[in-house]
């Protein structure tokens, strides 16, 4: 029987500042992201099972489209598997808004098809009953 907890979704929106780009065509490394896939994963652990939990590991991690100040990225965590204090999340980093300085200082638009940025698994592991 599978635990009611799996399935379990999160998701978060963040405009991604200009303070944040560290590189030529105003992009931010891949840590800004990991960083939002732990803001995620500890709303999971929440909702889930009342603490605020730890990240343990990622078992993956694929940079798959930049990531550019200016975005509005979308982080999503999903809980794929419970066991007695862990849980595996599987993570998305979607840019549904970008930037578009070329057109305008202030212009951006929002994206006809949200781009995959980073995709990751992970796991959080809780304290344990009674703990």
């Amino acid at each position: 029987m599978s635990d009611p907890r799996e399935g379990l979704t999160v998701t978060h929106r963040r405009y991604v500042p200009y303070a944040h780009a560290h590189y030529a065509g105003d992009l931010v490394d891949g840590a800004y992201v990991l960083g939002l896939f732990g803001d995620v994963a500890t709303e999971v652990c929440i909702r889930a099972d009342g603490d605020e939990g730890l990240f343990a590991s990622y078992s993956d991690v694929q940079f798959r489209a930049p990531v550019r100040a200016g975005d509005v990225l979308e982080a999503t965590a999903v809980v794929t598997r419970v066991g007695t204090r862990s849980r595996t999340l599987e993570f998305q980093a979607r840019v549904v808004c970008r930037g578009r300085p070329g057109q305008g200082a202030s212009a951006a638009e929002v994206l006809a098809e949200p781009i995959v940025a980073v995709t990751a698994t992970g796991t959080v592991v809780v304290p344990g009953p009674g703990v």
